[in-house]
């Protein structure tokens, strides 16, 4: 029977190629015409350790990963274990027939599929590595899914390494796809490519940021590696050359963020992408950048700490710290988009308004969101809708007619002082880490620094009308109010639609992309048209809930939070909803 959605896991160890295997078949049911939400689970190893790489794909488009399995790709027994409590009744575990599969493993409501994976790969592609390749190969002819979506990705993916290889893979797809529909008679699930559908993109939210970074004009990247921010650097480093980006690997996450600040004090377009450990090497910078008014941007992907933490992981746990980072006082954006449209959209958005009012800004994804792959809608990056406003800044001409010393630190009413690039002999100005005049000079006055001061924090004015109001999802007036923020969305969104299904009016979504400024009147305005309200967020002590009342002096109703390294679930707020 065709159903509404399938997931299909795959599980081994790191060094079997899980990941790139699980992007690929990714891609292939997207070029199939179906909706695809894909996202791998490592250890912070290079070999040993399970992984497993998880493919929800639907013929509607989908927001979040999902619990049950209908489909375990077992290339161990490790992975048997592990997941076979979360296959559903009729599903199937394919696992390879050199392992000894125990009984207490050999559920009766579930399908066994016993393969020779490892000696089919040998003998197809000639290399035991090719065991992922084969095991999608037979997932496809399980659900019934056209194996030629795979073998265009195959050819994509593997040309670059010579005909034969390619070759190699596209005999390994085709006796997966024979192996999976010798099964499918015991089988009842079906997914079947969609002739004819319209392309769709299938990425994740370091890939959308990264596009929107370059489409708003972004020119210089500067990063030490750190999980999950890493690819972002990768991503540029790729398509330096292409695009006139200059891309640096630093020393340490110190170099980098004063390489950016540098780029961005000379006019460049600056990016540091980076995680919470990294942002902490950080924080000393980042007020040099508020001191100087420079507008850098900084991509802090979360993952959970203290200290090194779980690399490889996820949590919400940085808002309250990138929102008071750094001793002092000074302006900034912290900004944290829940989708990969909105990774996109915030990428080119972040500097304008870096620029236009002279600050550094934030934004705040996580690992969820960063490494999880899912089919948008072509659309759904809208470069069209892409504009530069680098804000007050100074041209030639301007310079060119400037009669007096040129104030870099000017008072003015919006706190925002016009902005000379260095180069012309009429705009020199110096600036230091230190309280400064208008000119630039140290002063430790009392009247300056308050002066200084008061116009470095008047920009908060202008800056709280530039941020997104958090968006309603669901009906108006429903019994109960979901709040949440960044990359929590799809699974709330997706908890929203399963409570109303049961019954019409049951619950909405209120979602914050900004964070700072927080939008306050937005906020009240929108609360006073809730019931109930619970804050769903990835931490253990409700750091959103803080700055909700904090700001808005609203305390919710009940709280559903998540801090054990995985992302949420609808299935896992649906429970936890009852408890709150």
């Amino acid at each position: 029977m065709t159903i509404d959605e399938i997931t299909i896991r795959i599980g081994g160890e790191a060094g079997m190629g899980l990941e790139s295997g699980g992007a690929g078949f990714a891609k292939a049911l997207t070029r199939g015409g179906l909706y695809v939400f894909g996202l791998p689970d490592y250890y912070s190893r290079i070999r040993g350790g399970h992984n497993f790489f998880s493919v929800r794909v639907a013929s509607h488009p989908l927001y979040s990963h999902a619990e049950p399995v209908h489909v375990l790709l077992a290339l161990d027994v490790e992975t048997v274990r592990r997941h076979i409590d979360a296959v559903v009744p009729g599903g199937a575990v394919v696992y390879d027939t050199k392992d000894n599969l125990p009984d207490d493993l050999r559920r009766p409501d579930v399908h066994l599929c016993p393969l020779p994976l490892t000696a089919l790969a040998e003998e197809k592609g000639g290399r035991a590595v090719m065991r992922n390749t084969l095991a999608f190969a037979v997932a496809a002819g399980l659900i019934g899914f056209d194996p030629t979506y795979i073998e265009s990705v195959v050819r994509d993916n593997f040309a670059r390494k010579g005909q034969s290889v390619v070759d190699a893979n596209l005999r390994v797809v085709e006796a997966g796809a024979q192996a999976g529909c010798s099964f499918q008679p015991d089988f009842p699930f079906r997914m079947e490519a969609v002739p004819n559908a319209p392309r769709r993109l299938i990425l994740n939210g370091n890939d959308a940021f990264a596009l929107g970074a370059l489409a708003g004009g972004c020119r210089f990247v500067a990063a030490y590696p750190m999980t999950p921010g890493s690819p972002v650097l990768h991503w540029f480093a790729a398509h330096a050359e292409a695009y006139g980006v200059v891309t640096k690997h630093a020393e340490d996450e110190i170099g980098a963020i004063n390489m950016a600040i540098g780029a961005a004090y000379v006019g460049a377009r600056s990016l540091v992408p980076t995680s919470g450990g990294g942002f902490s090497l950080m924080v000393e910078a980042l007020g040099l950048a508020g001191i100087t008014e420079v507008p850098v941007v900084i991509y802090e992907a979360q993952r959970p700490g203290p200290a090194t933490g779980m690399p490889t992981r996820t949590e919400q746990g940085d808002l309250l710290f990138v929102t008071y980072a750094s001793q002092g006082e000074f302006p900034r954006f912290v900004l944290a988009p829940g989708t990969v449209e909105e990774s996109f959209r915030i990428g080119w958005q972040v500097f304008n308004l870096a620029e236009r009012y002279q600050t550094p800004a934030i934004v705040l994804s996580d690992h969820y969101l960063a490494v999880a792959y899912r089919t948008i809608e072509p659309d759904g990056l809208d470069f069209d809708g892409v504009t530069v406003d680098r804000g007050a800044l100074l041209t030639q001409e301007d310079l060119d007619g400037l009669t007096e010393p040129y104030r870099r630190f000017r008072i003015t009413e919006s706190g925002v002082s016009p902005r000379a690039l260095p180069g012309h002999p009429n705009g020199v100005w110096v600036t230091t880490a230190n309280e400064h005049d208008e000119l630039g000079a140290i002063s430790e006055e009392p009247e300056n620094r308050v002066a200084q001061v008061e116009k470095r924090m008047r920009k908060l004015r202008g800056m709280a009308g530039e941020v997104t109001e958090p968006s309603l999802y669901g009906p108006e007036g429903a019994e109960v109010t979901l709040l949440c923020w960044g990359s929590s969305y799809g699974p709330v969104r997706e908890a929203v639609d399963r409570l109303n299904g049961k019954r019409p009016g049951q619950a909405n979504m209120l979602h914050f992309s900004a964070l700072h400024p927080f939008p306050v009147e937005a906020t009240k305005a929108a609360l006073e048209r809730t019931n109930r309200t619970v804050v769903v967020e990835g931490n253990s002590t409700g750091q959103f809930e803080t700055l909700l009342r904090a700001y808005t002096c609203w305390s919710p109703d009940g709280a559903v939070r998540r801090y054990d390294g995985r992302a949420f679930t609808p299935e896992y707020i649906l429970r936890r909803l009852r408890d709150a």
